[in-house]
C-alpha cells in the first residue's frame, strides 16, 4: 500500500510541474515584449465570401474615408503599426510590391496606429505609397474595424471588388507578406477578384518570405554595429575584440526591461573586470533612454538603434532579450528572452568569466 501511495504522490507532483512548465511556456514571450503584435495574437478570421464590415476612418490628409467608397477595387487591408518590429521588417517589401499590386487592381490600405506626422515620415522612409487610415492613439477614441479587434500587428484581409473576403486571414508578418506576393504575382481575374488560381502559390510565397524571429542560432557570427551612445560617442563591436559580451536589447517603455535593469547594473559592477562586458541596445528617444540609465545607475554603454534595424539583424524583435557573444565574435548560447532567462544567461557567463580569471592567475 505504501508503494502505491508513494507512486500517487509522485504522479501528482509531476502533474503540477508540467502545469507550471506549460504556464511558463505560454507566458515567456509576454515577458519579453510589452507591444502586442500578430505573432502572439489569436488566429481567427472571417470566412470566404463574408462581406467585410464597413468602417469610417481619416487618412493623412484629414479626409474621411469609408470602406464602401472603394467598391470596385481589391483592397489588402492591413492592421498596422510602424513601431512594431514585424511591420517595420516587411514595410520595404510591401513598398516594392505596390506597382505589381496596382496593375492587378489591388491597393494596400494600412489601418495604422500613431499620429499623422509619425505615419507620414515612416511611409516616406520605407517608400510606401499605400493609403494610410489612422486609428486613434487614445483607446477610448479608437475605431478599430471589428475583424481587427483584439488582433495584433500586422494582420490582413484581402477583400474583393464587392468588399467580400477573398483570401484566408493573414496573421503575422510572414503570412501578410506571402498574401501580398500572391496577389502581386497572380493572373488578373476580373470575374470576382478571387485568388482561385493563385492560391496554390501561397505556401511557396510563405516559405520565401520567412522572417527570422527566434534569434540567430549558436555559432552564427554576431552582426557588427557602430551606434551612438547616450553621449553621442560611437560604440562598435570591434571595440570588444577578444572579450565576451552580453548584448541586451531593451526599450524604455518595456515593463520587464525595467524589472531587469537593476540586476544588470549590479551584474556589470561585479564582473566588468573579468573580461565580460555588457552593452545595452536601446531604441526610441535619447532622452527617455538617458533618463532610464540615470535612474538605474547604468555604468555600461547604452547605444541606440534605428527603429528595429539591429534587432532585425539579430533575428528577434522582442524586449528584453540578450545574446552572449564569445571572444571569437560568434553567438555562444541561444537567445535569452525575458528577465529570468537573461539573468540565467548572465549567471552562466559570469561563472565562465570567473573560471577564466582563475585559470589565467
Amino acid at each position: 500500500m505504501s508503494i502505491w501511495i508513494g507512486f500517487y504522490q509522485l504522479v501528482k507532483q509531476q502533474g503540477r510541474i508540467l502545469m507550471r512548465l506549460d504556464n511558463v511556456e505560454r507566458n515567456l514571450f509576454s515577458l519579453g515584449n510589452n507591444v502586442p503584435h500578430a505573432e502572439d495574437a489569436v488566429v481567427e478570421g472571417l470566412p470566404f465570401g463574408t462581406e467585410f464590415p464597413d468602417f469610417e476612418l481619416t487618412d493623412l490628409s484629414g479626409t474621411t474615408r469609408k470602406l464602401s467608397d472603394f467598391r470596385g477595387q481589391r483592397l489588402l487591408l492591413i492592421h498596422w503599426n510602424f513601431d512594431c518590429g514585424f511591420c517595420d521588417a516587411i514595410a520595404g517589401d510591401l513598398a516594392r510590391l505596390e506597382p505589381d499590386l496596382e496593375t492587378r487592381n489591388a491597393r494596400v490600405v494600412l489601418l495604422a496606429l500613431g499620429d499623422n506626422a509619425f505615419n507620414r515620415s515612416q511611409a516616406t522612409r520605407h517608400g510606401l505609397n499605400s493609403l494610410i487610415l489612422l486609428l486613434s492613439e487614445k483607446e477610448e477614441e479608437r475605431k478599430v474595424p471589428k475583424p481587427f479587434e483584439h488582433q495584433g500587428t500586422p494582420v490582413a484581409y484581402l477583400v474583393d471588388e464587392y468588399l467580400q473576403v477573398a483570401a484566408p486571414f493573414a496573421s503575422g508578418a510572414d503570412q501578410v507578406l506571402a498574401l501580398a506576393r500572391t496577389i502581386a504575382t497572380s493572373v488578373p481575374d476580373s470575374s470576382e477578384g478571387k485568388l482561385a488560381r493563385a492560391r496554390l502559390k501561397t505556401e511557396r510565397s510563405l516559405a520565401e518570405s520567412r522572417i527570422e524571429r527566434n534569434g540567430l542560432p549558436v555559432g552564427t557570427p554576431a552582426p557588427k554595429f557602430q551606434l551612438p551612445d547616450l553621449h553621442g560617442r560611437l560604440v562598435s563591436m570591434d571595440d570588444y575584440r577578444s572579450q565576451r559580451v552580453l548584448l541586451v536589447f531593451s526599450d524604455p517603455h518595456c515593463g520587464p526591461c525595467d524589472e531587469l535593469a537593476p540586476h544588470l547594473a549590479r551584474f556589470h559592477r561585479r564582473y566588468r573586470s573579468n573580461g565580460l562586458s555588457l552593452i545595452m541596445i536601446g531604441r526610441g528617444e535619447i532622452d527617455e533612454n538617458r533618463e532610464k540609465a540615470e535612474k538605474f545607475g547604468f555604468e555600461f554603454p547604452v547605444v541606440l538603434q534605428d527603429k528595429w534595424k539591429l534587432s532585425k539583424e539579430y533575428g528577434i524583435f522582442a524586449t528584453p532579450v540578450a545574446f552572449l557573444i564569445a571572444e571569437n565574435g560568434l553567438i555562444a548560447q541561444d537567445v535569452a528572452v525575458g528577465k529570468d532567462a537573461i539573468l540565467a544567461l548572465a549567471a552562466d557567463a559570469a561563472k565562465k568569466a570567473e573560471w577564466n580569471e582563475l585559470t589565467i592567475r
